[in-house]
């Protein structure tokens, strides 16, 4: 398997909430949309009571046991940055999809980064060791571990200084989660907890970018979707657990003054991406022959996404944590010592595509005939489409993105050819 960096280069505020003193609770009315949101959050309380203990930390170390004078070594020469202006990151998640280009990016810019991830099976491991190959090359040492291991987190913070930490573990995926909920209870939630736990109570305080996710949105009919549209209304137990993973980081933000900012990405594509995403599955089966699964809308409609190139989200994040401002934390007498920063942002293309054009783009860069069966899409989290509102991170993040659809995926098919059939495939270019 050619496992060679093919991955693609890339570059590189909201006032903070002032606090009102609650009302006199007799002439509290409460709305339609506290009443929604006490829904909301009392299911994410019922899903968290139903799911099972998360593991002890003791229980959460892998076989490649950390710790150790030669396990700090590498943890500290894989931190090291090239000059006192340099970030030094923690990179969460960073064998996953968004994760390995972003610490690739740091570390070509001569950032410190540190990766941490845990490997899990939601999708095929070889991949992510593959990733992880590519970031060994490159300089990032990847600890083998779980974001829910505090005891982990703890030595990470106390052995090297970070002053940022970009958050992107997560379990993904909105119909996974109708087969196993407690995955993204444990991840997305009491993981996120977890290191923001160590976060606060780590010196200095690092700033947090975190990974949020379009799927927030729900069952809003508004477009484009705007980050001061309603986000109460999930439509999947995956977007009610992003949903809470916000109001979570707004809850740590305000009571420890930790500088947070929330991503919502936008159907991210391209090389090294993920196998559940629908352009990576296609590919796959259009070159193996087998039909592809078109749904349409209730109303007959085609499914739509806002694709979103990697190189552009990658941009995005980057801006992210160059404009994200230090935490604030506590002064010696328990009091803030001022609030922190907190901030939420669109990450997407801007320009919605139905599901058809993308397999049409796939059948022509494959040269190969698409099969089509075109069914009613399943009641299983999905929303019709998805339409990002940009203006705030263009302004605030200088985000532009400037990858088109067909441009991206024959970047993504090279990719996969040379990823998966370095021989067989040549052919088609």
């Amino acid at each position: 398997m050619d496992t060679k960096n093919t991955s693609p280069s890339t570059p590189g505020k909201l006032k903070p909430e002032k606090y009102h003193p609650p009302y006199n609770i007799h002439r509290i009315r409460l709305s339609k949309l506290t009443i929604y949101s006490s829904i909301f959050l009392a299911l994410i309380i019922f899903f968290f009571i139903l799911s099972p203990p998360s593991p002890s930390p003791s229980s959460l170390k892998t076989h490649n046991s950390w710790g150790g004078p030669a396990w700090e070594k590498r943890v500290t020469k894989s931190a090291r940055r090239t000059s006192a202006s340099s970030l030094t990151v923690l990179v969460t998640g960073a064998s996953g999809f968004v994760g390995t280009h972003v610490s690739l990016a740091l570390k070509r810019r001569g950032d410190g980064v540190i990766g941490l991830d845990n490997f899990n099976r939601y999708y095929d491991p070889n991949l992510k060791r593959a990733r992880q190959k590519v970031l060994s090359r490159a300089g990032v040492f990847v600890v083998e571990g779980d974001i829910n291991d505090a005891n982990l987190l703890h030595k990470l913070f106390d052995v090297v200084p970070f002053t940022h930490v970009m958050h992107l573990a997560a379990q993904a995926g909105v119909r996974y989660a109708m087969q196993n909920p407690n995955s993204y209870i444990h991840s997305n939630i009491a993981g996120f907890v977890t290191l923001l736990e160590a976060s606060k109570s780590a010196n200095p305080q690092p700033a947090i970018v975190y990974a949020s996710s379009s799927s927030v949105y729900g069952l809003n009919s508004k477009v484009p979707f705007s980050e001061k549209d309603r986000t109460d209304q999930p439509a999947s137990l995956y977007a009610a657990t992003k949903k809470a993973g916000e109001e979570i980081a707004h809850a740590y933000n305000h009571i420890y003054c930790l500088s947070v900012t929330g991503l919502r990405f936008f159907t991210v594509y391209g090389p090294w991406g993920r196998p559940d995403m629908a352009y990576f599955f296609f590919t796959k089966d259009i070159l193996k022959g087998k039909h592809i699964t078109v749904f349409e809308s209730p109303d007959g409609g085609s499914v739509a996404r806002d694709f979103t190139y990697i190189d552009d989200i990658v941009k995005g994040c980057l801006g992210a944590l160059d404009t994200a401002k230090k935490s604030t934390g506590f002064g010696v007498d328990g009091k803030k010592k001022g609030n922190a920063q907190y901030r939420i942002f669109n990450l997407g293309n801007t320009s919605p595509v139905p599901v058809t054009e993308l397999v049409d783009i796939l059948e022509k860069l494959l040269n190969v005939k698409v099969k089509r069966k075109v069914m009613p899409m399943p009641r299983n989290g999905d929303v019709k489409f998805t339409h990002a509102n940009i203006s705030r991170a263009q302004k605030e993040l200088g985000y532009m993105p400037t990858t088109d659809l067909e441009s991206g995926l024959k970047k993504f098919v090279r990719w996969y050819l040379d990823f998966y059939s370095p021989l067989k495939n040549k052919s088609v270019w």
